[in-house]
């Protein structure tokens, strides 16, 4: 599904997503095709939806986002470990 879809079904909702097409360019992440998860009115019940799906599957690229956006891109965050010092 495409984010235009999802807008037009789901008008000034929070959404939970599946990206299914996206790519990484100069720190953004563009995503280009979803699947729907679920809704919500609340941004912090989306966040927790998204948490829970996070840590049953965390290899799945999963995110929230408002449709009120205009384009589904987020910067790209990198978490790593430290070594010894």
């Amino acid at each position: 599904m495409r984010w235009e879809e999802v807008q037009e079904r789901f008008p000034n909702e929070w959404v939970v997503l599946e990206a299914t097409k996206a790519y990484s360019s100069e720190g953004n992440r563009y995503i280009e095709e979803v699947v729907f998860v679920d809704r919500f009115d609340d941004s912090t019940l989306a966040m927790r939806r998204y948490n829970e799906l996070h840590k049953q599957d965390p290899h799945r690229e999963y995110c929230f986002f408002h449709t009120s956006r205009r384009a589904l891109v987020a910067r790209e965050r990198y978490v790593g470990l430290r070594g010894p010092r």
